[in-house]
């Protein structure tokens, strides 16, 4: 296929989909994005330089200077520097001074490769939190609940635990139930609370009579967000009025510094006007603003109440994360209307959206709502926004390392942009520095201890698989869509069935996938389903008249001869479900995605006779 070329602002001129047809960029969507960039309206004009140059370097080169520099390195040392870097610098931050008076650069010092160890083999289980329901929830699963999983699957030799993304959503009575839709990926669900457990709740009349509430909620099929958070926001009001903050928590807010104290502040805002930033007066709707800053002056206590909650879930998501390392998800962006939108908003591309062009199982492309990053106005703040969101998501809650699946990991090449108004039919590629961010990428890998996993299914262009391997993520492998058998995967990867988003074992087997789209109001592709089904038939040896149970556990037998450093099964496969936890393309009105119950308890669930077998098919210890 022909290069595609890319002009100053980073928009490529066209795109090739998965079947090979190219699909050129409109001079009408070319302009919009650059003005969303904030682009003069000159079509020879070019993005503004940074406030400072940027080197990135591998660790241990000993690269040629101009001129002699002092370095200020991050941990706050000096050193000289004379003809070359000094093959010894840490990896990290550092600003490379030269001593005529040119300009400062920054100088990122990489590892190269993200963290990996070398003897990396293990399986785990991937679970959607909030259906995880035990008999002692408050209508959502909690973190004491994935506490409970990863207790079970370490007994039975997993390496790791799985779990969608935590991330916090908007503090309103109105609930997103999408995890892949939030506020902040920088912070935490406070949903996920198991409020019992909070400091001062044992015994607490007000506690005791919520609880008993909030557990009727168990019953539901569907997890009711709206009303779990009604009863958990209730709890968290009542605790901090009778404790208030102690000396921990004022230490750890200290420690939080000025990200926090932003967050802290939005939330006590959006608390105070019922909505997103969009709604409020103008002169709170920059966090640099007076008004913000004479807010939460006069609302010190709420600011200091959000703060507080932060720390709760901090606390016991390090609880949770003590059976096994977690493999947190990190979704593509936020809402536009959320906390990191309104924190980072002159880094973010006005208007746009993200999303994905057509393909198989999407014919109308995808549109997720969530705003890009202006790649320049990203270089140019250094990377620091992407380098605090991998440090907390790999290793600012317990330090001990784990893992992140890194959601569409191909946004680190290129993201596909839809113009403010249009569709993914009017969309184009927006390309980003990918050596600079893989770079930083490295750097908080190899300091948390953390495997990095890249989700790089859908439309990838050629080389990026490559980049991705050399630069030490694990790809990510799916019998639902690889030619190739198990056996013949690379070591490198991690293999699985299936997704969130993809059918599961039981509803191809069975056909309810195809029902479940019908029900809501998609048309599914026969074809696509009738080769799944293919495909277990072929990877299984089994027939028609097999047993899902059977079909599922050979399933997993077989992925756990693949090479692949990690193996996994979604809990929905391991107990058989047939419906899936997302159906791409649908609202809410038509199908409640993130919002299935387990049919059972989770106690039940983690005594179910089928999920033991799956587990035993996947473990590779002998």
């Amino acid at each position: 296929m022909p290069a595609v070329a890319t002009d100053a602002w980073g928009i490529d001129d066209g795109y090739w989909d998965v079947a090979g047809y190219w699909h050129p960029t409109s001079p009408e969507t070319a302009a919009a994005l650059r003005a969303a960039m904030g682009a003069p309206d000159d079509p020879g004009a070019v993005p503004p330089p940074g406030a400072m140059p940027i080197w990135v370097v591998r660790a241990g080169a000993a690269e040629p200077l101009l001129g002699p520099c002092e370095l200020a390195l991050e941990d706050g040392s000096e050193v000289r520097a004379e003809g070359a870097l000094p093959p010894d610098l840490p990896i990290g931050y550092h600003d490379l001074r030269p001593l005529d008076g040119g300009p400062v650069t920054r100088l990122i010092v990489s590892p190269g490769r993200c963290h990996l160890p070398g003897n990396l083999r293990t399986w785990l289980l991937t679970v959607q939190l909030a259906g995880c329901r035990s008999g002692d929830s408050w209508g959502i699963g909690d973190l004491t609940d994935l506490q409970g999983i990863g207790t079970w699957a370490a007994v039975r030799g997993a390496g790791m635990l799985a779990v969608n993304p935590l991330h916090a959503p908007l503090p309103l009575v109105r609930v997103e139930p999408s995890p892949y839709f939030p506020s902040s990926r920088r912070w935490l669900n406070p949903l996920l609370l198991r409020i019992e457990e909070l400091p001062g709740a044992g015994g607490d009349g007000t506690v005791e009579a919520l609880a008993e509430t909030a557990r009727r909620l168990n019953a539901a099929p569907l997890v009711d967000r709206d009303a779990v958070w009604a009863l958990k926001r209730r709890a968290l009001d009542h605790l901090w009025t009778e404790l208030g903050p102690d000396l921990r928590f004022e230490r750890w807010r200290e420690e939080m510094g000025d990200e926090l104290e932003t967050y802290a502040r939005f939330c006590a805002l959006a608390d105070h006007y019922g909505s997103g930033w969009d709604a409020w007066p103008s002169d709170h709707r920059h966090p640099s603003a007076p008004g913000v800053a004479s807010f939460a002056v006069a609302h010190a206590e709420r600011v200091a109440f959000w703060a507080w909650v932060q720390f709760l879930v901090d606390e016991q998501l390090r609880r949770a994360e003590e059976p096994l390392p977690l493999l947190t998800d990190l979704a593509v962006g936020v809402d536009p209307d959320g906390a990191d939108a309104w924190a980072m908003q002159d880094l973010l591309a006005s208007g746009v959206r993200v999303g994905a062009p057509p393909d198989e199982f999407n014919r109308a492309g995808q549109d997720w709502g969530l705003p890009p990053f202006v790649p320049h106005a990203l270089r140019a703040a250094a990377y620091e926004p992407l380098r605090s969101l991998w440090r907390a998501a790999m290793g600012g809650h317990s330090g001990r390392g784990g893992g992140l699946r890194i959601d569409h990991v191909m946004g680190l090449f290129r993201l596909f942009w839809l113009p403010p108004g249009g569709s993914p039919t009017d969309g184009a590629y927006v390309r980003y520095p990918a050596d600079e961010l893989l770079a930083v990428l490295a750097i908080e890998s190899v300091r948390s201890g953390a495997v990095v996993v890249g989700e790089d299914l859908g439309t990838v262009e050629d080389g990026v698989r490559e980049r991705l391997r050399d630069a030490g993520l694990l790809s990510y492998w799916l019998a639902w869509f690889e030619r190739a058998p198990p056996e013949e995967w690379p070591a490198q990867a991690l293999g699985a069935v299936t997704t969130h988003d993809l059918p599961t074992i039981a509803g191809v087997w069975s056909g309810d996938d195809a029902a479940d789209q019908r029900a809501a109001g998609i048309e599914p592709d026969e074809a696509a389903l009738g080769r799944l089904l293919d495909k277990l038939t072929s990877l299984t040896g089994l027939g028609a008249d097999a047993a899902i149970e059977d079909v599922i556990v050979s399933m997993h037998a077989r992925l756990s001869q693949s090479p692949c450093a990690l193996v996994a099964a979604t809990l929905e496969d391991a107990l058989a479900l047939r419906q899936r936890p997302n159906l791409p393309g649908t609202t809410a009105a038509e199908r409640p995605n993130w919002s299935l119950g387990l049919p059972v308890t989770l106690e039940q669930a983690l005594d179910d006779p089928l999920l033991g077998r799956v587990a035993a098919a996947l473990d590779r210890s002998s």
